[in-house]
């Protein structure tokens, strides 16, 4: 599935054309071009769904601003600040999460859509099914964790359509509209993979940090579901409401000292995609045998680790991007059964992708921005 010609995106005679978001490459908001570029053209074992609504995440911004290259040193919110680490990381061609970024692509790791066209007998009875897509895809199987993404390693979302293994295609049957299915996949998915891999069961106290974003506010609700009590990291009284909303049973207010407010030792799991300069009081804050789950750094990727923590109270440190194989599945119960809600904050048009991301930038939301394709363009 990784991205290896770069002519794709050269229209030919007789092609048929759709409008896309196309990553140019390492950069600014200049790098994200709205244009004509050929439909995808399926393979066997692929279907074409035609993208309905799609997710804005973290991770679209930080892979074209090139963030993953471990000579970016900043936190996602200082971005502007390490123009030359970033221009460093754009000529070593290591800013992606695995290869290099396969420039130019298109991003979009969340999508909610249609199927319209199977490559496979077997596969026709997804023609006309709302479906949301699983980006993480573990291409060598479960017993490895080598993984690639979409909108990482190929062609995402951000489209009008996309094309994608029919293995990764989940068809779900709820209420909810298209763009609340939009918010669903990279955010619920890494987070029901942290919350299962942790083994959070009935009873464990489990402290989320960045409680009101997309992936927060979804650990929030997804520990619940397992009988967790859960606290919540979450600054303003909006977004400390908000995620109350979403079932956390006690509040941590943002830049009150953690440690001082809920003492050593005071749970068992913390479920933490921000990191930064509070990660020392974190390890303080765990139990013996307690585990640290994270997918994420938005606060800085550098940080202290007194060993001593570490090892002589049993903490397990646990990373997470390969998604485990019950991981999804469980995700399209919780929505079918009714244990989840969405959180959408906002809708654009697609071709408005720079506007969303400027105001995805500002951290004043709770929950999930989504794009809308025009599909009558």
């Amino acid at each position: 599935m990784i991205n290896n010609n770069k002519d794709r995106f050269t229209i030919k005679e007789g092609d048929r054309t759709m409008k896309a978001v196309v990553t140019m490459g390492n950069g600014g908001y200049d790098m994200l071009q709205y244009i004509d570029v050929p439909i995808p053209t399926i393979d066997e074992g692929e279907v074409l769904v035609k993208v309905l609504a799609a997710g804005v995440n973290n991770t679209e911004i930080n892979t074209r601003l090139g963030w993953y290259s471990d000579k970016v040193t900043a936190s996602t919110a200082n971005l502007a600040s390490i123009d030359n680490e970033m221009a460093d990381a754009a000529e070593k061609g290591d800013g992606g999460w695995n290869e290099a970024t396969p420039f130019p692509f298109i991003q979009g790791t969340d999508c909610c859509g249609e199927v319209v066209e199977v490559k496979d007998k077997e596969n026709e009875h997804l023609i006309g099914k709302r479906v949301i897509i699983q980006p993480c895809v573990r291409h060598m199987g479960y017993d490895s964790y080598e993984n690639i993404w979409m909108a990482s390693d190929f062609d995402g979302a951000f489209a009008q359509y996309v094309k994608i293994p029919a293995k990764d295609c989940y068809e779900v049957n709820c209420d909810w509209t298209d763009a609340e299915l939009g918010t669903i996949p990279c955010s619920y998915g890494t987070a029901e993979n942290m919350v299962n891999r942790a083994g959070v069961k009935a009873g464990d106290r489990v402290l989320v940090a960045g409680a009101s974003g997309g992936v927060g506010s979804a650990v929030v609700q997804l520990a619940k579901r397992r009988g967790a009590y859960v606290i919540g990291i979450a600054e303003g009284d909006f977004k400390v409401e908000l995620v109350k909303s979403f079932g956390a049973d006690e509040i941590v207010v943002y830049g009150k000292d953690t440690l001082e407010t809920l003492g050593e030792q005071a749970v068992d799991v913390i479920v933490d995609n921000v990191a930064g300069p509070n990660f020392p009081q974190m390890m303080k804050v765990l139990r013996r045998g307690g585990k640290y789950v994270s997918s994420g750094a938005i606060a800085g990727p550098i940080v202290s680790l007194d060993m001593r923590d570490f090892y002589l109270k049993d903490i397990t440190l646990i990373g997470c991007t390969g998604w485990d194989e019950p991981v999804f599945g469980n995700v399209i119960s919780a929505i079918e059964n009714g244990d989840i809600k969405p959180a959408l904050a906002k809708t654009f048009p697609l071709e408005n992708i720079v506007e969303a991301q400027k105001e995805f930038g500002l951290k004043k939301h709770v929950g999930k921005f989504v794009l809308i394709p025009n599909h009558n363009e």
